[in-house]
């Protein structure tokens, strides 16, 4: 009885979080500006944190200061739209990394080089995509009678996919998982499952894509990419957590363990996103490009 009462109360708090941070999310999206750098950034500034913890249990040392140094130049760049120098702080970055062992007096572990880049890209750049989807703009897109520009639209499209890939996955899997996905990395996660998220994801895909004036070929060829690209997030978080032997990435959110058990999908979905609506969507003259190397 005792158990039963515990995981209730569990469910509950992962509701009432989900649902708390589903509207918060939702209202920084289609708000813009200063609130989705600032949400992002929170998100950014605990992922790091709790990565840092998680590295510490394998006894690698990435160095917090850099990680967040890069942080907060990536956020302040896009949000000055300076995009070229983007380039230079990795590049920057990268030099501190191996500075911040070189120079320490210690054991030099080539290791600690490599999760602080790691740290630097995984949960500074990555994220910070998402800020870059909402910042796309063309020609604009209907929306019953509010107009949204592009970037509200793919930001919609990409934020609902991504939950309905997660809820899909969840309920597929629970009802008629039998094969494992990746049964050393996540044993309770099937292929089953895994297919049930990405119809899911589709169907939703393009209804959403439907309101927000988008064609069903792009709403379906990107609902597949953003959802395959929300499972290896996925995956790729719990191949760090089971590396280091930790369960969950912290205790913040209630039911949900850590930022990064939250936002893991979202971490490799939000730069997928962005590039194919960028370049297969607005910029198209990119693609054609590109074929040109070759002909």
């Amino acid at each position: 009885m005792k158990d039963i009462l515990e995981k209730l109360n569990k469910n509950k708090k992962r509701v009432v979080t989900g649902i708390v941070l589903g509207l918060l999310v939702l209202f920084c999206a289609i708000t813009g500006g200063i609130p989705l750098l600032i949400l992002v950034s929170i998100v950014c500034f605990f992922g790091t944190k709790e990565y840092v913890d998680i590295l510490k249990h394998k006894g690698f040392l990435p160095s917090l200061n850099i990680i967040l140094f890069n942080e907060a130049a990536f956020i302040a760049l896009i949000a000055l739209k300076k995009y070229d120098a983007i380039l230079f702080i990795i590049t920057l970055g990268t030099i501190l990394a191996f500075c911040s062992v070189l120079f320490k007096g210690k054991q030099p572990y080539i290791a600690n080089v490599a999760t602080t880049v790691l740290g630097a890209i995984y949960c500074a750049f990555m994220p910070v995509h998402f800020i870059l989807i909402r910042q796309l703009n063309s020609d604009g897109m209907g929306l019953l009678r509010v107009v949204f520009n592009d970037g509200l639209g793919f930001l919609m499209l990409t934020f609902f996919v991504v939950i309905f890939t997660d809820i899909g996955a969840y309920y597929c899997g629970s009802k008629f998982g039998k094969k494992p996905l990746a049964p050393v990395i996540s044993p309770k996660k099937t292929i089953e499952g895994s297919i049930g998220g990405t119809i899911t994801a589709i169907i939703f895909g393009i209804i959403i894509g439907w309101f927000i004036n988008l064609p069903w070929y792009h709403s379906f060829m990107a609902s597949i990419i953003i959802s395959g690209a929300a499972q290896l997030g996925d995956l790729s978080e719990s191949l760090i957590k089971r590396d280091a032997g930790v369960k969950d990435s912290g205790n913040t959110l209630p039911g949900h363990g850590g930022f990064m058990d939250r936002c893991d999908s979202f971490i490799f979905a939000a730069p997928i996103a962005y590039y194919y609506f960028k370049f297969l969507v607005i910029d198209k003259h990119y693609l054609f490009d590109l074929f040109k190397i070759f002909y």
